[in-house]
């Protein structure tokens, strides 16, 4: 994991679950990881712990993310991760103004990253985009409209991006790690919607997982995804990153 040291990574959503366990991995490896969320006490706490830089920062507002690209300097690597998921309705039931949050998050949020990195990193001939997917993207499941199509629209920025930025040095791929044992799954499992609420707690894959893979991804075996989703519910993904067999 050489390809990881000294490289400034910036991780949207970074307060807590997959993006905070990310921080850990990616800094425990000697990253500079720029955590940008929401969440400023957790953001804070985080920052002493793995030596990086709080940046608050809602992904839904460009300015925000420009701002926080600016404080970052040249970013090696972004890992759009911030998302949301409840709350979970049926289309019948669902909030338009809730509705519109995930959508301005989700989509957006991917969105505001891609737009603030990739002049700078194009200019540079070097980086990497990592896109936190989700199996959602290519599925219909009830309760999930929002986070479903979300996802899906992910997935195709994922391959627009790689589509214009391919040759220039760029990278850009998406990472689906399956179910994540973080607070988005007791959400999940409270709202009593669709199958995936009723997996066991040990179903889920623990959230370091996903900090593994997106290091391997920052290397030289990332380059095979990109303009796609690599997935962690696979056996051939798991064996890429050494994790242990489904």
């Amino acid at each position: 994991m050489r390809h990881v040291k000294g490289k400034t990574v910036v991780i949207t959503g970074a307060s807590k679950g997959i993006g905070a366990a990310s921080a850990r991995v990616l800094a425990g490896l000697g990253a500079r990881v720029v955590l940008a969320a929401r969440s400023g006490d957790a953001l804070l706490a985080l920052a002493e712990e793995t030596g990086g830089i709080a940046a608050p920062c809602d992904v839904s507002d460009f300015a925000q993310v420009q701002a926080v690209m600016e404080r970052a300097g040249d970013v090696d690597v972004l890992v759009n991760n911030a998302g949301l998921i409840d709350p979970i309705a049926l289309l019948a039931d669902s909030d338009p103004t809730a509705w519109g949050r995930v959508v301005d998050v989700n989509i957006k949020g991917v969105y505001h990253g891609l737009r603030a990195v990739l002049p700078g990193m194009v200019a540079r001939g070097s980086g990497t985009v990592i896109n936190i997917s989700s199996g959602a993207a290519t599925s219909a499941l009830e309760g999930w409209s929002h986070y479903c199509a979300t996802k899906a629209a992910v997935l195709s920025l994922t391959r627009v991006a790689d589509n214009e930025v391919r040759g220039s040095g760029v990278r850009v791929m998406g990472l689906s790690p399956g179910t994540v044992a973080t607070d988005m799954q007791r959400e999940i499992a409270a709202s009593g919607i669709n199958p995936v609420s009723q997996l066991s707690w040990d179903a889920h894959i623990p959230p370091d997982w996903v900090g593994q893979a997106i290091a391997v991804l920052m290397g030289p075996e990332g380059n095979a995804w990109c303009g796609q989703d690599f997935s962690l519910k696979t056996e051939a993904g798991r064996n890429i990153v050494g994790l242990p067999p489904l």
